[in-house]
């Protein structure tokens, strides 16, 4: 069963304008931009069963539940969704896990995220994920039973929380503990061999805790 959610015509050829106009003014459409126009791209959604309210442009769906937004993909046992006013995706999932992947803004990077219950603010950017949670960027990674992240700041708070579900097959709990491993940066053979070259702008940047982690357990 599959669904689509979409603009009126009118109002897709007002924001067009709209956004043609600022392209042409600015003499080109930044990268960093790219991302944020997830907005301005129509709702998919399908599962096993659907309900849904056309009045509301919300619903429940489960079963093989996948939601996509632009570059946004969750997938989930079970979803309730609505698409807001300003056409952003706020959604709670629950699975076992929740897989949730989103495109960095200017970045060929995609930040992931595991865990049993995902809830994504589009409004705001914000995802929380809880219990068994894994958020994770070419290499880096976060582990606990509560992280956030706000895609706007590129930070994430992860908190140590004790397990409210066991853990499957031979995985370990986690217990009320945070961990984590941060990738060494990549560095450019020119800049180190020149200490006053500046860093290259697109080098990747990793993840940014807004709390101290907590040690790895020895």
């Amino acid at each position: 069963m599959q669904f689509i959610f979409t603009q009126a015509a009118g109002t897709r050829l007002r924001r067009a304008l709209l956004i043609a106009t600022a392209v042409l003014a600015a003499g080109f459409a930044t990268a960093a931009l790219a991302e944020k126009a997830d907005r301005d791209k129509p709702i998919f959604f399908n599962g096993d069963t659907a309900g849904a309210d056309f009045g509301t442009k919300g619903g429940e769906l489960v079963g093989n539940v996948v939601v996509t937004q632009g570059t946004l993909t969750i997938h989930a046992d079970r979803i309730v969704f609505h698409q807001n006013p300003d056409n952003t995706l706020s959604a709670t999932a629950y699975g076992n896990p929740v897989s949730f992947r989103e495109k960095r803004d200017g970045s060929d990077e995609f930040n992931e995220g595991y865990a049993q219950r995902v809830v994504y603010d589009g409004r705001k950017r914000f995802v929380e994920l809880f219990d068994r949670a894994l958020l994770k960027r070419t290499g880096d990674e976060i582990r606990s039973n509560y992280i956030s992240y706000n895609a706007e700041t590129d930070v994430f708070k992860a908190e140590g929380r004790p397990d409210t579900t066991p853990p499957r097959g031979n995985d370990a709990p986690l217990g009320p503990r945070v961990r984590g491993v941060f990738q060494p940066q990549a560095k450019d053979s020119k800049e180190s061999k020149d200490t006053k070259s500046s860093p290259s702008p697109n080098a990747p940047l990793p993840l940014k805790p807004d709390a101290k982690l907590n040690e790895q357990p020895k």
